[in-house]
């Protein structure tokens, strides 16, 4: 099932999308989801997407990202593979949708794409075993970790190169029936192809990601956990349109322009 969140006659609403038809929930499906055997109650109206535009398909309330977390990217670098996931948060006021614009800051001087896989929570986490942790995801969509590097290296932690407004953006909407095990995960950079990997050259799996971050911190519903890069980075300019597609799930598109 495919979850999105849209605008449409002033309203934002959820829905399932099932071709170019949206088929609207009665209100979020984060409030109904128990776990896979979730049943979401439909309102009776439905949309063309065309009708409509698509929106950032969830509201977190943190954004938990994992650095350094494929194999060929610590290779790449010559760091070594960390022991357990290296994690960070973006806010949640840096979170874009579909087609919205990355904004470069007027101070930046390099912003890279990042692209990634992103999965949401559905139902409240906290301290969850391994063998559980699936269950308390929603779905997953794709997700791009918009990095200012010279600040990164400058202030030695990452909030402010990850957390400027309009540097996560995600989408286009959830999957919630997809393995994402062993999924193609590509970027492609004014339609050049930058980035390629499969997740299961992950460190550590969904898994291993939602039961660490769970035993740190409580995950609510909503909340998405950014899974980490491959190999590929690269800078990004005024007129530049960054998409990261993952396979079985989407194709998330934005442009990019600079700070008026």
């Amino acid at each position: 099932m495919r979850v999105v969140r849209f605008a449409a006659q002033g309203k934002v609403k959820y829905g399932r999308l099932e071709g170019n038809i949206i088929h609207c929930f009665r209100g979020s499906p984060l409030v109904h989801f128990k776990g896979h055997d979730s049943s979401f109650t439909l309102d009776g109206s439905t949309y063309e997407l065309g009708q409509v535009r698509l929106l950032a398909p969830c509201t977190p309330s943190k954004i938990a990202c994992l650095g350094l977390n494929y194999r060929s990217h610590a290779e790449e670098t010559g760091l070594p593979i960390p022991s357990v996931p290296l994690i960070f948060l973006k806010p949640s006021t840096a979170i874009i949708g579909p087609e919205d614009e990355i904004i470069l800051p007027s101070s930046s001087r390099r912003v890279d794409y990042e692209g990634e896989l992103g999965m949401v929570i559905g139902k409240k986490a906290k301290d969850v075993p391994q063998n559980q942790a699936r269950d308390y995801v929603l779905g997953y969509t794709c997700f791009n970790d918009v990095t200012e590097r010279h600040i990164q290296k400058e202030d030695g932690q990452w909030t402010r190169a990850k957390g400027f407004d309009t540097f996560a953006p995600m989408g286009p909407w959830i999957e919630t029936e997809v393995s994402p095990d062993d999924l193609k995960l590509e970027t492609y950079f004014n339609g050049e192809l930058r980035q390629s990997v499969r997740t299961s050259d992950l460190i550590f799996d969904i898994a291993e990601m939602v039961s660490f971050i769970s035993s740190v911190m409580t995950l609510l519903p909503g909340d998405v956990i950014a899974s980490g890069t491959p190999v590929g980075i690269g800078h990004m300019n005024p007129g530049d349109v960054v998409e990261v597609r993952i396979e079985k799930i989407g194709n998330l598109r934005n442009s990019v322009v600079g700070q008026n």
